[in-house]
């Protein structure tokens, strides 16, 4: 499974999610890649997945996009999302 933050430097919600993405990575090492997307800077991608705020998360799983999360949530309803699709098979 895979975890995309879809953010960029000048957005204060995306720095503020950033210290809880990479306690998750920690702790869903093995499980779960997170990676990091500047909008700015890839904004073909940004639109070809339609992101109109940031932060936001998208998750994957085996390539297909199954889940996201819009705006800087508390660390409680990322976990729920990542348990839930890591249990499924």
């Amino acid at each position: 499974m895979v975890v995309v933050d879809f953010w960029a430097e000048w957005c204060a919600p995306c720095l503020m999610l950033a210290p809880t993405l990479d306690a998750l990575a920690r702790e869903y090492a093995g499980k779960v890649v997170f990676g990091k997307l500047n909008v700015d800077e890839n904004r073909q991608t940004a639109a070809k997945y339609g992101i109109m705020s940031i932060p936001t998360l998208l998750f994957f799983k085996q390539g297909r996009l199954v889940d996201r999360v819009i705006g800087a949530v508390p660390k409680q309803i990322i976990e729920q999302r990542l348990r839930r699709l890591v249990q499924t098979r």
